[in-house]
């Protein structure tokens, strides 16, 4: 498993998986998603590994995410929905791995990545770590689950804040909201993932998934009608005179006049 872009280590029962795109702030391109999607896939089946760590190359970027209006630019609208699914679909398969997903974001985490993070089970942040769902600020709102899985991390009004605000938070406040389990100094951060999930992988296997997937059915039935919304919505977004309006702004370098159509 893994490639030039994703690399991929193995250590007794804990897999380590880090997105390897520095010349590109770890952008999550198309390539990128349908790799992690085949490692994900393998390790849905994997009975000996009970815990993985997914983290970005570098201190700046965990991974600045999928799209953004600079990026937008080169997709077709079909080409990004077809993005947008792609990435849901991997975050969903991630979300229901048997194993405990430990995230450790080694520096900002944006708008497709921050949804990202919010599909693993656990999450650690280095100390100059960021968190940011800044679509509202493009006209839109975070297509790949982050309206979907926030409200149940953070609550539902810091969710709606962070969400229709899209402002930033620093690794102090997202220790806080709980929106990251601990902060650590950039040098701590990755071997202290993997001291959490040695100790995860040292636990019965048959502890560790009974509850997992005991907490995951706890939220499955309003979990499922919420992305089917959201899956509605954003299509229709996509076409919508506001998300061009949003790109058009922030290309000219403008404020955005939205029109809510």
């Amino acid at each position: 498993m893994g490639s030039d872009e994703l690399r991929v280590e193995h250590d007794d029962r804990v897999v380590t998986i880090t997105l390897d795109r520095p010349a590109d702030q770890n952008r999550l391109t198309r390539d990128v998603l349908l790799g992690l999607q085949q490692i994900v896939d393998r390790l849905g089946g994997d009975d000996e590994v009970q815990a993985v760590i997914l983290t970005g190359t570098g201190r700046e970027f965990f991974s600045m995410g999928i799209l953004n209006p600079t990026v937008r630019a080169s997709y077709t609208k079909e080409q990004i929905l077809e993005l947008v699914r792609i990435a849901n679909r991997l975050y969903d398969a991630i979300e229901a791995l048997p194993q405990i997903v430990i995230a450790a974001l080694n520096g900002a985490a944006r708008a497709g990545a921050a949804e990202l993070s919010l599909a693993c089970d656990i999450r650690l942040a280095a100390a100059h770590a960021a968190f940011a769902l800044p679509e509202a600020l493009w006209g839109g709102f975070p297509g790949a689950g982050g309206p979907v899985r926030l409200p149940a991390i953070v609550g539902r009004a810091r969710a709606l804040e962070l969400i229709c605000t899209g402002r930033a938070v620093d690794a102090g406040e997202m220790e806080r909201l709980g929106l990251v389990l601990a902060v650590h100094s950039a040098d701590r951060l990755l071997p202290e993932a993997r001291a959490l999930a040695a100790r995860i992988g040292a636990s019965g296997p048959l502890a560790t998934r009974g509850a997992k997937r005991i907490t995951n059915a706890r939220m499955v039935s309003g979990f499922t009608a919420a992305r089917t919304l959201s899956d509605a919505l954003r299509h229709a977004l996509e076409w919508s005179r506001d998300i061009d309006e949003g790109m058009a702004a922030h290309r000219d370098g403008r404020p955005a006049r939205f029109v809510g159509r």
